[in-house]
């Protein structure tokens, strides 16, 4: 038996000399039981490798063909005396009688080994160790491209998060009530109250958000309790009951607080059919709060009705969040309008203040002719920051958090960051009167 995957059998490389088998010991004895016969020299002609048994049936290669493909070996250059180091392939069956077999070296760098071996790689220069070699696989990461992502966003979660607990954002001279407000539902209000709430809070402000939607949204992304049973924002305006006893402190961010909703908060606007004053008594009660706050954000359901009526007469500004589709566009008008008329019935001091673009897709082209228009129509109005399309602004509620501190490095988090400090820095140039 005689084993055909040599490559250095000499009846190929074309050595003279009696053929040993593997299984042959040192003194030339056979296997028990086998005949030994001496090797015949290989015959010329063209029997001589077709009726070889280690050939295979291939043809050796002739002495006029070369024998290597892809050899270079940079240290002949240096160091004329220097053996020649021949990369075997699968195509390279014969070597020079002189020449030495270049072992591939084991790399353990696992998606380097192409860049460390230069056997494995054609045309690539070797030298005398392959950890030297200059040549690096297009499919190695480098530092420079893994690093820098990931220490951004790193930046960026310390940045939100605010370790030190210092005032970043300035704070204004008055308490500015802001009403988040549109009546087209699913484009952002509720996301856009707790997210920019959390991110004034978190910069030295002190905050409440007042949730006076009956499905009870801000309170879950502030996992604030809000069953039924709980003491809410429909004790004060049928009962009249004190803010600051439905107030509740939002758990891990000391200067945030939040005025919950429940069920019961749906029946409110048939209650307050009959009150005296009824458009108003969100405003008293958050006049009549002991505390001072900078900043108060009333969440608004999708409607305009009575709730909506009373978070307009209470607030002093009104922040739109403005879907880039064009439904949002649709209705806005009549929000514009309902506006006017409450600033000229019921509260003079009411004004559009902001506009925010929310889920903006850059992929579309939709995104940017509804951006173009709300900037040509509303001019300075409109915020610089865009709220993309983020998974990250949607996980978040699940667990009971905002983005700014369920991923504070993710895009998402830092557009409303921005908007924050965006809107933060507007009201120190703006007079806003206090609503006393």
């Amino acid at each position: 038996m005689h084993d055909d995957g040599r490559y250095d059998d000499p009846r190929v490389i074309g050595l003279t000399g009696d053929l040993v088998s593997r299984e042959t010991d040192d003194s030339g004895r056979g296997a028990p039981g086998l005949p030994v016969s001496p090797s015949p020299r290989l015959p010329d002609g063209e029997s001589a490798w077709r009726n070889s048994p280690t050939s295979g049936g291939i043809r050796p290669p002739s002495p006029e063909v070369p024998l290597t493909r892809n050899v270079h070996d940079s240290s002949r250059a240096s160091d004329p005396q220097a053996p020649e180091r021949v990369a075997l392939g699968r195509e390279s069956a014969a070597v020079p009688a002189r020449a030495e077999v270049a072992v591939p070296q084991q790399s353990t760098s696992g998606p380097g080994r192409l860049a460390a071996d230069p056997t494995l790689v054609p045309n690539a220069p070797s030298g005398q160790d392959g950890a030297d070699d200059p040549y690096v696989s297009r499919e190695t990461p480098t530092r420079e491209e893994d690093d820098p992502p990931l220490a951004m966003e790193a930046m960026r979660a310390v940045q939100i998060l605010n370790p030190s607990g210092e005032v970043t954002m300035p704070r204004p001279d008055r308490t500015r009530v802001m009403c988040v407000a549109n009546q087209k539902g699913g484009v952002g209000k509720t996301t856009t109250t707790v997210n920019l709430a959390v991110a004034l809070a978190l910069h030295g402000n002190r905050v409440l958000v007042v949730d006076l939607d009956p499905q009870g949204n801000a309170s879950t992304g502030l996992n604030v309790p809000h069953h039924t049973g709980i003491p809410d924002v429909y004790d004060c305006l049928i009962n009249s009951l004190p803010l600051e006893e439905v107030a509740q402190v939002v758990e891990g961010i000391p200067s945030l607080w939040c005025v919950p909703a429940t069920i019961d908060l749906a029946g409110a606007e048939i209650e307050l059919v009959s009150v005296v004053a009824r458009e108003s008594r969100l405003a008293r009660a958050i006049t009549g709060y002991p505390g001072h706050f900078d900043y108060v954000l009333i969440d608004c359901p999708p409607s305009l009705g009575l709730l909506t009526v009373n978070a307009l007469v209470a607030a002093e500004e009104v922040l739109i969040p403005i879907q880039c589709e064009y439904y949002a566009l649709e209705g806005l008008n009549q929000l514009i309008n309902n506006i006017n008329l409450v600033r000229q019935h019921l509260n003079p001091r009411l004004e559009v203040s902001t506009i925010l673009l929310t889920m903006y897709d850059r992929r579309t082209r939709l995104a940017d002719a509804v951006e173009q228009d709300v900037r040509n129509h509303f001019g300075d109005k409109v915020l610089q920051a865009v709220i993309p399309r983020n998974v990250r602004v949607s996980e978040a509620p699940s667990y009971g958090q905002s983005v700014m501190t369920y991923d504070p490095g993710s895009r998402g988090a830092t557009s409303y960051f921005e908007a924050a400090q965006e809107i933060a820095e507007r009201g120190v140039k703006a007079q806003v009167s206090r609503n006393a």
